[in-house]
């Protein structure tokens, strides 16, 4: 049994209806289907029967009635990119569920603003950095190039054995083997950074970070890790071990986020220590540092390639 859309769907002047797979009838004008797609435009200049009617289609109260192979979700959503602003507001593509039969839909029916925007939520820095792997597949399986980089990309915020998903199914084992294999060949890339020659370079002289070295009223003592030395200088014992667990976590997430993270929880830790000397410049300073580390991560990660075929 036909049912019918939820405004603006039902206008009493629509000019011909649209009936979803799952028997939902938009009551839709085709003047701005006809503006938003060639598809539509050419489907509502095919040759008319007397009367008005296209040739061989079903009636209902005076007006055509189109069937569509979308269920009545997806029609709704894609018809809402078609029509003006004032009487349909774009709707939210952050559930990604609706990111897939969308994209199909503004494919088939030639809707390149629609499938813009479709990419576009795709590689929304609010949903790539809670759902990666998610945008990735289908990112993948629409065989969009840049989302599919992007999104592989946020996926080294995350451990290198992903969470499983639903939408894992949508992509080959040669795709999820391509994944894993840029993940782990970042994790390698970024271990070079062990080598600390980097710091000096920046940094010059040890005038550029003096904090790294313990010294006046700090409690906080210099470690005796020859790796960590510096200009032949120990480093600060809290810092050391903030690299420590920063390397640490860099083979399972090579990305400059988990950098950064460590950072602050670093802060919080060396305020607890109470020393005087590192509880009041330890976040202006392992922050500054900490930046530098996450650019230097996402450059060596720039440079790593996805080995995927498009």
């Amino acid at each position: 049994m036909e049912t019918c859309a939820l405004t603006p769907f039902d206008h009493a002047k629509a000019d011909i209806i649209l009936r979803s797979a799952d028997g939902v009838e938009f009551r839709v004008f085709t003047l701005f289907l006809s503006l938003a797609s060639p598809f539509f435009e050419t489907l509502f200049c095919l040759p008319q029967a007397p009367g008005g009617a296209i040739t061989d289609q079903v009636m209902k109260d005076g007006l055509v009635v189109v069937a569509m192979s979308e269920d009545s979700k997806t029609l709704d959503l894609f018809l809402r990119f078609c029509y003006p602003s004032t009487l349909a507001e774009d709707p939210s593509l952050e559930n990604l569920t609706d990111a897939l039969p969308v994209l199909a839909a503004a494919r088939k029916y030639s809707l390149g603003l629609i499938e813009k925007k479709v990419c576009q939520a795709l590689v929304n820095p609010k949903v790539l950095e809670t759902e990666p792997l998610r945008c990735f597949a289908i990112s993948r399986n629409a065989r969009l190039k840049h989302e599919t980089i992007t999104a592989a990309r946020y996926t080294l915020r995350q451990p290198l054995i992903p969470a499983w998903c639903s939408e894992i199914d949508l992509i080959t084992a040669s795709d999820l083997l391509a994944l894993l294999t840029y993940h782990k060949k970042c994790i390698t890339a970024v271990q070079t950074l062990w080598d600390l020659n980097w710091i000096t370079n920046h940094y010059r002289s040890q005038s550029g970070c003096k904090w790294l070295f313990c010294s006046g009223y700090c409690r906080c003592g210099r470690g005796d890790d020859k790796k960590f030395f510096l200009w032949g200088d120990g480093t600060v014992t809290w810092w050391i071990k903030y690299m420590q667990e920063v390397f640490e976590l860099l083979k399972d997430s090579p990305s400059g986020d988990t950098v950064r993270t460590a950072a602050d929880r670093t802060v919080g830790v060396v305020r607890a220590a109470n020393c005087t000397v590192c509880s009041g410049q330890v976040k202006e300073n392992i922050a500054e540092f900490s930046n530098l580390l996450a650019q230097k991560v996402e450059e060596i990660v720039a440079s790593i390639e996805l080995e995927m075929d498009f």
